[in-house]
């Protein structure tokens, strides 16, 4: 596709990312017609190398189809910074999978993004909002420490797939958010497939997937998926909220 003779023993997909580096970002245009047909690896190889490792970081919930993931940035770079969202209300065993993946991984930079503790003071003192405002609570839990958090970072990654269902359905691989690349590596992937690269490495299961839980976020807002129900149903079962807001706001650090 470039045509030059020092170009014949890389691949496109590296040629792009090395032509790249060096520039300002490319956009999400050009990024999806190198990136659609690609595989995951080298969705996050690109990402990596067209943005720059100390510029990515990959968020994720450490949930039941977490590992997939994690496990592709290990064999990446085990030092991209993994941004973890512990709004207060996750699940202990979430905790306790999220220590196993790191030291099976040997992920080195996880961090965990907590709520601004005078913002929880002002705006749930009771720690009920969940119950009455459960946009209000993902805002406050979530989506306003995610953009603090990810304000020196340039791009990110996450593990949405398009067999998730309505806004999931159509997620391009690569998309703009606010000011930042955001990469969806696994969105053309199969279940079996998610399934498939966590267990050939030998990865645990998320504690609670044994219970039933297909999807699991904050406690007070998760129950065990129904037979029959897509794998996000037990989240905010009963009202007409899918989505926290992390992948439906444009963030911005405030």
């Amino acid at each position: 596709m470039f045509g030059t003779a020092a170009d014949e023993e890389s691949t496109p997909l590296e040629r792009y990312a090395e032509r790249s580096a060096a520039a300002t970002l490319p956009g999400t245009a050009s990024l999806n017609r190198f990136l659609s047909d690609a595989e995951p690896i080298e969705i996050l190889r690109t990402a990596r190398d067209v943005v720059g490792p100390q510029r990515l970081a990959v968020v994720s919930s450490f949930g039941i189809e977490s590992a997939a993931l994690l496990k592709l940035v290990a064999d990446v770079d085990r030092a991209i910074p993994v941004l973890l969202l512990d709004t207060g209300w996750l699940f202990a065993e979430t905790l306790t999978y999220r220590d196993a993946l790191v030291a099976k991984l040997g992920l080195t930079d996880v961090r965990s993004i907590e709520p601004d503790p005078n913002a929880l003071r002002r705006r749930d003192p009771d720690a009920d909002l969940w119950s009455t405002d459960a946009d209000a609570c993902c805002a406050l839990r979530k989506v306003e420490p995610l953009a603090d958090a990810l304000a020196p970072f340039a791009a990110w990654i996450n593990g949405r797939k398009r067999y998730h269902g309505g806004e999931r359905a159509r997620i391009p691989v690569v998309e703009q958010d606010g000011p930042r690349l955001k990469f969806n590596p696994l969105a053309r992937l199969a279940p079996a497939e998610v399934v498939a690269i966590a267990r050939s490495a030998g990865l645990p299961p998320h504690p609670l997937a044994v219970h039933g839980f297909t999807s699991v976020g904050c406690m007070p807002c998760t129950r065990r998926a129904r037979p029959g129900e897509g794998p996000r149903a037990g989240r905010w079962s009963g009202t007409s909220k899918t989505e926290c807001g992390i992948h439906t706001a444009r963030l911005a650090s405030s």
